[in-house]
C-alpha cells in the first residue's frame, strides 16, 4: 500500500495514478493533529489495514498530479541517518565503522517543496540520495535476526548538508539539521510491496542530469544491522525514520533554481526545488568527476557571497 498526505493534510492511498481519500477510515484514531496521524496509524496498522483497503477499493480517486502532496510523515519523533554506509562501488577496502547521526524532525519537507540554502559561509551545499525505512513498532535492543519485523515501510529521503561550516569541531549538527534539509516522499510504501530492499536502484537528477545512480546492494552495514545498532542506543518509535546512507561519489552542489528529483525503485519520484537568496554558484561537477580528473576535495564556490577571493 502507498500512503500519502495531501492538500489540507488528508490521508490518501495511491491507486495507480490516482489518490483515494481514506481519511474517514481512520477518523477514530486519537491524534493531536495531522503531524501525528500517520505515526498513530502506523502503530495500529494491523487494525486499520482492512478498513483502508476497503475505502481505497470503493473510493473515487482523483489524479495525483492535481494534488498538493505533503510529507507523508510530517513529525516523526526521531530521524536517524546512517553515516558512510556504502562501499562506494567497491572503492572502499572495508566498511567504515558503523555510525549515525540525528537529524531534527523539524527539517522535513515534502514533494514539490523547496530546500532553502541558509545564508551562512559553507564550502558548498549537497543533498544525498537515500532510501529510508520507517519503523512500525517500538524497537528497543532489537537483535538483527528479528529486525526486519520492525520495518513498516520505505520512502525516498534527501539528506541535505552544508559542508565546511565552522568551527569544524562543532560542524556536524549545524551541517545536517538546517530547516528544509530533510525532503521525504512523495509517499510511504509498506514493506510488503518491496520484495528485496537490498536490490533497489537509487537515482538522483539535478535539472534533468543524473548525478547519483547506485544500488542498495552496495550497503556496507545492512538494514537489520542498522536497526540492531540504533535500537541498542535508544528506542525507536512507530513512524520514526532511519535513512540508510548513500554512495557519495555522485554528489554535486545544490544551488539556486535547481530542480532535484530522487527515485528509488518502487518508491515513486520525489521532486523538490532549491532556493538560495544569495545566488551563489559552484561548478556542476560531481565528486566522482573531480576524482577522475585527479582533483581533491569538493568543487570550490565560484561566485557570490563567501566565495574565496
Amino acid at each position: 500500500m502507498k500512503l500519502l498526505m495531501f492538500n489540507d493534510w488528508r490521508l490518501g492511498v495511491l491507486r495507480g495514478d490516482n489518490v483515494v481519500d481514506v481519511t474517514a477510515a481512520v477518523q477514530t484514531i486519537p491524534h493531536a493533529g495531522p503531524g501525528d496521524l500517520m505515526n498513530r496509524l502506523i502503530e495500529r496498522f494491523a487494525e486499520f489495514r482492512a478498513p483502508l483497503e476497503r475505502a481505497a477499493a470503493i473510493g473515487k480517486g482523483l489524479p495525483v498530479s492535481q494534488m498538493k502532496i505533503r510529507p507523508p510523515l510530517p513529525r516523526p519523533i526521531n530521524i536517524e541517518c546512517m553515516a558512510v554506509n556504502y562501499m562506494e562501488d567497491g572503492t572502499r577496502k572495508a566498511p567504515a565503522p558503523i555510525n549515525a547521526f540525528h537529524k531534527s524532525p523539524g527539517c522535513i519537507i515534502g514533494h514539490g517543496d523547496t530546500m532553502v540554502l541558509p545564508e551562512i559561509p559553507a564550502t558548498l551545499f549537497e543533498g544525498e540520495a537515500e532510501m529510508a525505512l520507517v519503523i512500525g513498532k517500538r524497537a528497543s535492543s532489537v537483535p538483527a535476526a528479528k529486525a526486519m519485523e520492525y520495518v513498516f515501510g520505505y520512502l525516498n529521503f534527501i539528506d541535505g548538508s552544508a559542508r565546511g561550516v565552522q568551527p569544524a569541531a562543532q560542524s556536524f549538527y549545524q551541517m545536517k539539521s538546517r530547516a528544509t534539509f530533510a525532503p521525504i516522499g512523495p509517499w510511504l510504501v509498506t514493506a510488503d510491496e518491496i520484495r528485496d530492499p537490498l536490490k533497489l536502484q537509487v537515482r538522483l537528477w539535478v535539472n534533468g542530469v543524473i548525478k547519483q545512480n547506485y544500488n542498495t546492494g552496495d550497503m556496507a552495514h545492512k538494514i537489520a544491522r542498522c536497526i540492531e545498532w540504533i535500537s541498542s542506543i535508544h528506542d525507536l518509535e512507530p513512524g520514526d525514520i532511519l535513512a540508510l546512507g548513500t554512495n557519495h561519489r555522485g554528489l554535486s552542489a545544490f544551488q539556486d533554481g535547481d530542480r532535484v528529483e530522487l527515485e528509488t525503485e518502487g518508491l515513486g519520484r520525489l521532486a523538490i526545488t532549491v532556493r538560495d537568496d544569495l545566488k551563489r554558484t559552484w561548478s556542476r561537477e560531481a565528486r566522482l568527476e573531480r576524482e577522475q580528473r585527479g582533483l581533491d576535495g569538493t568543487t570550490p564556490q565560484l561566485t557570490g557571497k563567501y566565495a574565496p577571493s
